[in-house]
């Protein structure tokens, strides 16, 4: 479903209360989405970043010049479309003035949920003039890049995070603030001594390939699936030094939609059963049977999941055997095998 947040970024423009972007000028779109129509004369010279993969690729299949991170200067427009994460908002901001020229404008657009209001209330309150509107049930608002951006970047930049001493993570990634408990409520029945091949399924930051790797450091190999660009950059940057550089390996992979060319003795798991901003439960059993299609014959498939969701039918269905092997006040871990 289309939000309509992206609809109300365009909006200033559909109603010429700013000037669009002429032949020349450039325009830079952070958390670029589809579902948006350019007004009558804007230069469609944009360059979009986004990093969760499906979204990159309904903008792919559009024709959009889209990106997984920001690249790029000089910037004339930086439109921004508000997560709903305060922290990646505010970075957003930061990496907008950084990547583009004094003067230009900078765009956003939120709806309430996402911190539209507070993050312009803030803006102000450090000195920056706002304009703003509301249309399609969000709100939109812009400001120009000064030109020294030193003191507003260092009060607007949210740092990273690093949980339990040794992973660094950044705001917007899944759980950035401390591991998840399913994922660290998993991590207890991970096999110990395993040396076959192994596949993370939505790996995040890595936490689940990092205890198997601390459990079964002998392990023949762990691949690392994650949708989020960022996120699986993270993992990357986290499990160097705990395998080698032969045995851990990472892929930037849509597992609700693409397939999963290699095959497994074993797949750990933490499904998700959000997308974007809606709640998907059918997410979680798409992950399911990705990972039915690409376990060997005789491989495992061991994940945790909220105790309400319904996994077990599924289970039942597409594998020889399955079970629950442990649940506790909020979750459950299950095993099944091909």
């Amino acid at each position: 479903m289309t939000r309509d947040a992206v609809k109300t970024l365009f909006h200033p423009f559909a109603i010429e209360e700013l000037t669009p972007p002429a032949e020349g000028e450039r325009t830079l779109f952070l958390g670029a989405e589809t579902g948006y129509e350019l007004p009558e004369g804007f230069n469609p010279d944009i360059v979009a970043v986004q990093p969760f993969k499906p979204l990159y690729e309904a903008l792919k299949r559009r024709g959009v010049n889209v990106q997984a991170e920001v690249d790029g200067e000089d910037y004339d427009y930086v439109l921004i479309l508000m997560s709903r994460h305060r922290g990646a908002n505010e970075n957003y901001i930061v990496d907008a003035m950084r990547r583009s020229k004094p003067g230009a404008r900078i765009i956003l657009a939120g709806a309430k949920e996402d911190g539209s209001q507070s993050l312009r209330k803030r803006l102000n309150g450090l000195g920056v003039e706002t304009q703003h509107l509301a249309k399609h049930h969000a709100q939109a608002f812009w400001f120009t890049r000064p030109d020294d951006i030193a003191a507003l970047s260092t009060a607007m930049a949210t740092p990273d995070v690093v949980v339990d001493g040794k992973f660094v993570t950044a705001p917007g990634m899944f759980s950035h603030a401390e591991v998840d408990a399913g994922s660290r409520f998993l991590a207890r029945y991970l096999p110990e001594g395993y040396r076959k091949a192994v596949a993370d399924f939505g790996s995040g930051w890595g936490f689940l390939s990092d205890a198997l790797l601390q459990k079964s450091p002998g392990v023949e190999r762990v691949d690392l699936y994650e949708a989020d660009f960022a996120s699986l950059a993270a993992a990357r940057r986290n499990l160097t030094g705990v395998g080698s550089q032969s045995n851990v390996r990472f892929f930037w992979h849509d597992l609700a939609r693409e397939e999963v060319k290699h095959h497994y003795d074993l797949i750990i798991m933490n499904p998700p059963f959000h997308e974007g901003h809606a709640t998907e439960p059918g997410l979680g059993q798409a992950f399911i049977k990705t990972a039915a299609k690409a376990l060997k014959g005789g491989g495992e498939l061991i994940l945790v999941a909220n105790r309400g969701l319904p996994y077990e039918s599924l289970l039942a269905e597409l594998f020889k055997t399955s079970e629950e092997v442990a649940r506790n006040a909020r979750y459950k871990v299950l095993k099944a095998r091909r």
